[in-house]
């Protein structure tokens, strides 16, 4: 039994946040029954989305639907509040938030108190002032960037098919994407894989008139996969005709036209940015003890560093890695889902008065898809690329994502996709589903532009890498 109520405040429903609640009413069930504790989950949106699905969800080999979990449906004993928190002030236990009802209510941000804090906000693109990079730029962090940036390269495809000016054509066709980590990568191979395969219902678009462009400021890409199987990604993306620059940055992309820092320009109306993440802009609004890059300073049991109450894991911690002294934990998913178990069990040791275990796993490698059939692998120092790495790559991440129900759903998915052709239809009216309501209605359609590389709305790949257990 725990030694007094405690309120559990989880800020964050990411990969820390939804398997820490997730395993606290697991372990607190009997002290939730009772009213001895409560827990409190605090998030913009209302699901967890399994980022490595989110090429194959571009691509159209899964349903957007099922790479999300439902938090109300996962987390029944918890209280979930769709919001975002502010600010913190942990020496008086407050966390600022405002919800869906704040600017309704016309009350101003609530403030909700909490005897014990999980801090894990995730990460945020970490973009650069490059001219034209937030005019057009298309993110790929969520669900909806995944499904926004898919009908957004079918529209390029359409309007390719349709103009008479060749620049137009010329442009539309160009995709460059920046950033060698594994969201550009899979994002790319996926994306290419499914526009190479679309082409055959084009009479006037070929493979060959399209440029995909792969843009990485250092000289290798996949580093988590090892550098032979890095070589590798780069030539079987070249053998496809792909044009990898490495050692290359993004200068500009203003007026829609890609200019590199070798030179080389690029008029296009697609630019993906995948080149890095930063941690959240919640962190610098609190009184928790940061790093030098931002993180919040963390012991190997996952409390924050000179408080306590107060627990981090995931992207948003500096976790030292007991494994390899003097260094800290990748911000990648493999560790945030183990670290996630360890904080919840600490949580619950502290409450009822026992010692905490100290958070220890050595990195086991890595998986990376490159397109249907095509991925590369380097785990327990085993390498794997082809047919072996996608299915390797396939069956993983099958077994990790959350719950039986989206198990059997993807699964399922996988299996028709097998069976039948795919899917080729681009449904981008769904980013503006009052427009046409609005012109018949005699009013103004929206001034969010068409066809453009922002169709894709911007927001939390996975571009942490993905690794094994």
């Amino acid at each position: 039994m725990v030694k007094e109520r405690a309120r559990i405040l989880v800020v964050g429903g990411g990969y820390v946040g939804m398997y820490t609640a997730l395993r606290l009413q697991q372990k607190l069930k009997p002290e939730l029954g009772r009213g001895e504790a409560e827990i409190t989950v605090v998030t913009p949106d209302p699901y967890m989305t399994y980022q490595p699905f989110l090429p194959e969800a571009a691509a159209g080999s899964i349903s957007p639907r099922h790479v999300v979990v439902p938090l109300r449906r996962v987390l029944p004993h918890c209280r979930v509040v769709v919001g975002e928190v502010t600010a913190i002030d942990h020496a008086k236990r407050t966390a600022t938030l405002t919800t869906l009802a704040t600017d309704e209510e016309g009350t101003g941000p609530q403030q909700v108190m909490y005897d014990e804090l999980v801090l894990a906000p995730g990460s945020v693109s970490r973009t650069l002032p490059i001219p034209g990079l937030a005019d057009y730029g298309i993110g790929f962090k969520t669900v909806e960037e995944a499904i926004g940036l898919r009908n957004h390269v079918i529209e390029q495809m359409d309007i390719a098919s349709s103009t008479r000016d060749p620049a137009i054509r010329d442009a539309a066709l160009t995709f460059v994407f920046v950033g060698g980590g594994f969201a550009g990568v899979e994002a790319l191979g996926e994306l290419e894989d499914m526009a190479r395969y679309t082409t055959r219902y084009y009479h006037n678009v070929k493979p060959e008139d399209m440029k995909w462009i792969l843009v990485e400021a250092s000289d290798r890409i996949l580093p988590e996969v090892g550098e032979d199987m890095g070589r590798y990604t780069v030539s079987e993306l070249r053998r496809r005709n792909i044009d990898v620059r490495l050692g290359t940055r993004l200068e500009s992309c203003a007026d829609r036209v890609a200019v590199l820092s070798d030179g080389a320009r690029f008029p296009t109306r697609t630019v993906v940015w995948t080149a890095g993440v930063k941690p959240h802009p919640l962190l610098a609004a609190t009184d928790l003890p940061l790093t030098e890059r931002g993180r919040l300073k963390c012991t190997p049991e996952l409390t924050i560093e000179g408080v306590t109450h107060a627990w981090a894991a995931g992207d948003a911690a500096a976790v030292p890695d007991v494994t390899a002294p003097g260094t800290h934990t990748a911000p990648n998913a493999q560790h945030a889902v183990r670290q996630a178990r360890v904080l919840a069990d600490n949580i619950v040791r502290s409450l009822r008065g026992q010692a905490l275990q100290t958070y220890s796993h050595r990195y086991a490698g890595s998986v990376a898809s490159l397109g249907l059939h095509e991925g590369v692998a380097h785990v327990y120092g085993r390498k794997l690329k082809g047919y072996p790495a996608w299915f390797m790559h396939r069956a993983y991440h099958l077994s990790r994502v959350p719950t039986f129900n989206r198990k059997a759903r993807v699964l399922a998915e996988w299996t028709l996709s097998g069976l039948f052709k795919r899917e080729i239809v681009s449904l981008g009216s769904l980013e503006h589903p009052r427009a046409e309501f609005e012109l018949a209605a005699g009013g103004k359609p929206s001034d969010t532009p068409k066809n453009g590389p922002q169709d894709g709305s911007q927001g939390d790949s996975n571009n942490n890498p993905k690794g094994l257990s």
